[in-house]
């Protein structure tokens, strides 16, 4: 592990301020009445949108607060820096969570953090008060990304909050011990409330209440990722990547990432929707066309970097897949309504038309694997002369594993269900 110290003026001069997820409301209030009387901070934190220099720290909270975050160079937490919600003239007040986002870090190193709460009462429209503070009682670590970073990464997908699914799941990743999940869509079938986001991110699993306090998430939309009225505002709560990492015309691309984990670069394309947008069913609100096309142009420049040009191994993420053998699979670009009798479903099993789009640039950029998901099983598609890269999809119950070990990419698919390992090669 490569680490660097800086002074404590140094951190806060390098950007140490905490952000909350664009166009998250100043102030959503609690429906529960009864929250002064719960602990104020109601989960372990969740580690989002890891990078070389910021970290995203997100937990959930019982009754109206602003979050924190102490972080410091050493398990003793000497010498502490504290992150706040909210990098406005006004911190962050939220009933049930707090996003903070911690700025000016060094790539490939390791941090020491815990998490906080200040209780805000807002039942005035002047002099809001400060009912007092809490401090979570355990102190966590993470390791920043870069390419002096180590370690491995794990794929889930489709895991729609079924909870012996996501117990399966989350037990098998722990146990692999990855640097950075990459939670490849549909962590639900959709999103009423915010409750809803909060117990899929927040609080999945009763067995596994720290899941992502030190491994952090980069999540990718799944079709199912953009239903419900909380889907509308799932950026609140699982906020979009840090606008520095792309250039002003690609701000709609929140979710997109070329981040480097070691001699890996991990590439996060959003495949959106299932359906046309002309398709009825998507009411006329869906801009996914435009979307995807967006996409494609920051993918051009993307693969340009250094960050992908100087890695040894590239790996390209989205929810669904961008290859399908079976003629009946529909391919996603049937025009209006996604019906046609040739197919088996009126939505899109895979899709041709980011395949079409992203394929020329992953071949260029020598991407050797292509993880997806979306079908609920797995499936291996050998590279061909039309795709020169491996497709896998992930199923349900799958984790996909990818660890850099002498020199090599071992990749292995972790059938969780059944404790086997159905897929194992290795990129040189």
């Amino acid at each position: 592990m490569k680490t660097s110290g800086i002074t404590r003026r140094g951190f806060l001069i390098d950007g140490a301020t905490a952000f909350a997820a664009a166009g998250m409301p100043r102030f959503v209030a609690a429906s529960d009445a009864t929250g002064a009387s719960l602990p104020l901070i109601g989960s372990a934190p969740v580690l989002m949108n890891p990078a070389e220099r910021t970290m995203d720290v997100v937990f959930a909270v019982n009754g109206d607060a602003s979050g924190w975050v102490e972080i410091s160079k050493s398990p003793d937490m000497e010498r502490s820096v504290r992150v706040y919600s909210g990098e406005g003239p006004v911190m962050r007040v939220n009933g049930k969570f707090a996003v903070v986002r911690i700025k000016g870090i060094r790539p490939a190193t390791r941090y020491w953090y815990r998490i906080g709460a200040d209780r805000i009462e807002l039942e005035r429209d002047y002099k809001p008060w400060n009912r007092g503070s809490e401090i979570g009682g355990r102190i966590y670590s993470f390791e920043t990304l870069g390419a002096e970073s180590g370690g491995s990464f794990c794929v889930m997908q489709d895991t729609h909050s079924v909870h012996d699914i996501v117990d399966q799941v989350f037990a098998k990743i722990a146990a692999l011990k990855p640097s950075a999940i990459v939670w490849n869509g549909d962590a639900r079938n959709f999103y009423r409330t915010v409750d809803d986001a909060v117990g899929t991110f927040l609080k999945p699993h009763p067995n596994h209440p720290a899941y992502a306090a030190e491994t952090p998430i980069m999540f990718l939309n799944g079709n199912h990722d953009y239903r419900g009225r909380f889907a509308l505002h799932l950026e609140d709560l699982v906020p979009f990547r840090d606008a520095a990492e792309r250039r002003m015309q690609y701000m709609a691309l929140g979710r997109n990432f070329v981040q480097r984990l070691g001699d890996v670069a991990l590439i996060g394309l959003d495949t959106g929707e299932d359906k046309q947008d002309a398709n009825p069913r998507m009411g006329g609100i869906f801009r996914m066309t435009k979307y995807r096309k967006l996409q494609t142009s920051w993918l051009a420049e993307a693969i340009e970097t250094p960050t992908v040009k100087t890695a040894k191994f590239k790996v390209a993420f989205c929810h669904i897949p961008l290859f399908d053998p079976n003629p009946k699979a529909n391919p996603g670009d049937v025009l209006p309504d996604d019906d046609d009798p040739r197919y088996k479903h009126p939505w899109a099993a895979w899709q041709r038309t980011c395949a079409n789009m992203w394929g020329p640039l992953f071949a260029k950029a020598g991407v050797q694997l292509v993880c997806t998901g979306h079908q609920h099983r797995y499936r291996y598609d050998a590279p061909s002369a039309e795709r020169p890269w491996t497709h896998i999809v992930g199923g349900q119950r799958d984790v996909i594993e990818g660890r850099v070990d002498g020199g090599r990419l071992v990749v292995k698919v972790h059938d969780c269900e059944n404790g086997r390992i159905v897929f194992d090669k290795e990129f040189e």
